[in-house]
């Protein structure tokens, strides 16, 4: 009489070990329904359709007032002649202003130096070219180029494609972790996403005008990142 209570207290204890190591998908050890967490990438090259440059003058003179005037002469017929090519105002502005004095090797001054630039957004790829040999010739031997860059102005298109590329990368992920664990892949939880885009310079810097400066914009890459959580069953 007193070993049936054993029989079903044990009965008991079994049964719920069963309901905890069963192969349902049943909630985790958390509460919450099983999930599996993946992160999918995708990436889309697409033609740079702008160009930016910083263009400007260098100008040395006895005193600050001669070097400024010079300087200012100068990046005024650089801008000119930019807008001469059909850059919009709105796409030049000024990127650079500075004085500085110059010095000898003993350290005595030697007068100043004056640094005016300017940056250039070209949106006609075509003029490029004509648009920094413009500038250069304008400038004369005082003439500077600090950098030119290709970029990818409208990039909704590039990312759009990007988006779908990670999400499916991200589902392909997941649904492999579903297979391994003999589940079911379910519904998506949550979706976190990041964009980044890399956009490599084409660097230069000129002293003088050239007969012609040969620019190849190449592709620039857009990235696009997404963590996506889905549900298992």
């Amino acid at each position: 009489m007193t070993r049936r209570p054993v029989t079903v207290l044990a009965a008991i204890a079994a049964a719920a070990t069963l309901a905890g190591c069963g192969g349902g998908p049943g909630p985790g050890p958390n509460g919450e329904g099983r999930t599996v967490t993946v992160v999918g990438t995708g990436e889309v090259r697409s033609a740079p359709d702008a160009l930016t440059a910083e263009l400007g003058v260098s100008t040395s003179a006895a005193d600050v007032t001669t070097a400024m005037n010079q300087a200012n002469e100068r990046a005024k017929a650089i801008i000119d002649s930019v807008s001469g090519l059909g850059v919009a105002k709105a796409d030049i502005r000024t990127s650079q202003f500075t004085i500085s004095p110059n010095y000898r090797p003993d350290g005595a001054p030697n007068g100043y130096q004056v640094t005016n630039m300017v940056s250039v957004v070209v949106r006609d790829l075509n003029k490029a070219s004509k648009v920094i040999d413009a500038a250069v010739r304008a400038g004369g031997n005082d003439a500077r180029v600090n950098s030119v860059s290709f970029t990818l102005d409208d990039d909704s298109k590039a990312v759009t494609e990007a988006r779908s590329l990670a999400f499916a990368d991200a589902k392909k992920r997941a649904q492999q972790y579903a297979d391994l664990s003999d589940l079911y892949l379910g519904d998506v939880v949550t979706i976190t996403e990041a964009t980044s885009g890399s956009q490599p310079p084409v660097v230069m810097n000129m002293d003088k005008a050239a007969e012609s400066v040969p620019l190849e914009p190449g592709t620039q890459s857009v990235q696009f990142q997404v963590t996506v959580k889905f549900s298992l069953r």
